[in-house]
């Protein structure tokens, strides 16, 4: 089967690449820039990705390098995008000049010549919106290349292509949205490297299955469920690939929505699972924690010790299974050496140096988009495909500021409200993810014509198709659920305010995907 490798220095639109190679048809992984060359070594082709660092600073060039050497022995296709360009450049000898000719958001190139990479793509001499985001520009042409477009503003050398060597270089991100076009670019990559358009999520399942097998052997796991889409999809995964030497754990952390343990066991009946209380356990480790890495870092190497416990009394269980999938490693900034953190998850950036199970992910570099398909493909339900998005740390961090049992068991009832009375005005299917979170301030009301002082929770309502983008639920004229919206949000405040003791007032967050984060911590 044809694969591509893409070799994340840091870009944020690393991701990006990697969903539109899989949706035409073609198997991809991301690597960090410090992957040991030999596990890539059998890939078709290679994408270099953007990137925040400058290659003047770079003595070696690393695994961009080892690539190159590759491709001059064997003629196996390269991609350099932005960073990925100057690297190849500088490779070859070429001058890459520090703030030099600096874009950042769309601009237009001039397609000066014809090129393989992109043909059907644009005429020549036609001017094309691109998106830009860098500081270095590549100031001379290696040996061997040919400039295929330049900058109608700055004259930056935008597409340097070597046909012979099958080396194909943009200064722009050819993977957003703000590229016209810039998909079909891609896709000519992909018939380059003479792919087979045949990768779908039943040859990842069988390939996945295949490689967990060859990984445990006889060894025994025990998987981290949370009853979520991301834990359920990668359990029943590993269930179909190794059957008895699965353990499922479900764990308590007094964290969870109200009922959870409950509704999880109903949705996952048939799949074996041992439910474990831990609640006191955890929110006695958070007590006056107030800051989100700490809580979430809190949280981490409270789980990995229950899980250990519970693999000493299994015996002879060497791997712990989690549903991390790949906007967590993002976030974590775990995909790459130079990707900046943007929060830790309790499963990624949150757990201990140190820790005695070896970590099974099956679902590490899916998007979320991409484990409902597999879920889909699995057979499970419905309702728990499509079901929202649940963090790992659970409430911990829709509580802004410290926890308390009190708190808890305050936005359990405001999000119980919410969800319901979403799912009883036919919203629930329409959004991505809702929740309500619990802020550290009070404000003053009026009920019963008494004073009252009472907490103030936020709703969020976003959509969004993979998480790593996200927008506000539509609440304005033009939308076609805006007058049911508006009633919705009228109808649950009032329901909050009147049934839940200790808050009276609710604001609703319209902020988008980036600049904020969908969950608030």
């Amino acid at each position: 089967m044809s694969a591509i490798a893409i070799i994340d220095f840091g870009s944020q639109f690393t991701q990006l690449i990697a969903r539109q190679i899989r949706e035409m048809g073609v198997y991809c992984e991301i690597f960090s820039d410090n992957v040991n060359f030999e596990t890539i070594s059998k890939f078709n082709g290679f994408i270099l990705s953007g990137g925040p660092q400058s290659v003047n600073a770079d003595k070696d060039g690393g695994i961009a390098y080892e690539i190159i050497k590759l491709n001059e022995t064997a003629n196996v296709p390269i991609l350099g995008i932005c960073y990925g360009q100057q690297l190849i450049c500088h490779y070859f000898g070429a001058k890459v000049k520090e703030d030099f000719n600096q874009e950042f958001g769309k601009t237009k190139i001039k397609i000066l010549q014809d090129s393989s990479i992109i043909k059907d793509v644009w005429d020549v001499n036609s001017e094309v919106d691109v998106l830009m985001s860098h500081s270095d520009s590549v100031d001379t042409i290696p040996e061997g290349f040919t400039v295929i477009a330049s900058g109608v503003i700055n004259h930056t050398i935008a597409i340097i292509v070597n046909e012979q060597r099958k080396i194909y270089c943009t200064q722009f991100h050819p993977e957003v949205k703000h590229t016209i076009n810039g998909s079909k670019l891609l896709s000519n990559f992909l018939d380059i490297v003479n792919c087979e358009r045949n990768w779908t999520m039943k040859s990842f399942i069988d390939e996945q299955k295949e490689k967990i097998k060859n990984l445990l052997g006889n060894k025994k796991v025990i998987a981290a469920v949370s009853g979520g889409v991301d834990s359920s999809v990668a359990a029943a995964l590993m269930n179909k690939a190794i059957g008895n030497q699965l353990n499922c754990i479900f764990i308590d952390t007094g964290l969870l929505r109200k009922n959870q343990r409950q509704a999880i066991a109903a949705m996952l009946k048939d799949i074996s699972m041992n439910y474990i209380d831990k609640s006191d356990l955890f929110l006695q480790r958070l007590k006056g924690v107030t800051d989100p890495e700490e809580k979430r870092k809190i949280i981490g190497n409270t789980f990995i010790e229950v899980f250990e416990e519970e693999a000493n009394k299994i015996g002879d269980v060497d791997f712990l299974m989690q549903g991390t999938i790949y906007s967590d490693v993002v976030e974590s900034g775990h995909a790459s050496g130079n990707t900046s953190t943007i929060k830790s998850h309790h499963n990624v950036g949150g757990l201990p140096e140190k820790m005695n199970l070896k970590l099974i992910e099956p679902l590490r570099y899916l998007f979320k988009d991409e484990v409902r398909k597999l879920g889909k493909e699995i057979g499970l339900s419905d309702e728990i495909i499509f079901q929202h998005p649940f963090p790992g740390p659970g409430l911990a961090v829709r509580i802004i500021g410290d926890i308390t049992e009190e708190k808890v068991k305050i936005l359990q009832e405001v999000d119980e409200i919410y969800i319901n009375t979403m799912k009883n005005y036919n919203l629930y299917d329409k959004i991505w993810q809702a929740f309500a979170v619990l802020l550290p301030i009070k404000t003053v009301g009026v009920m019963g014509d008494g004073r009252t002082y009472g907490h103030v929770c936020a709703l969020r309502a976003v959509t969004s198709s993979d998480g790593m983008t996200a927008d506000a639920f539509p609440f304005e004229d033009k939308s076609q659920y805006a007058s049911v919206f508006w009633d919705f949000l009228q109808n649950v405040n009032s329901i909050i305010v009147n049934n839940v003791s200790g808050v009276n007032r609710i604001v609703y967050d319209i902020t988008s995907k980036p600049p904020a984060t969908i969950e608030w911590e």
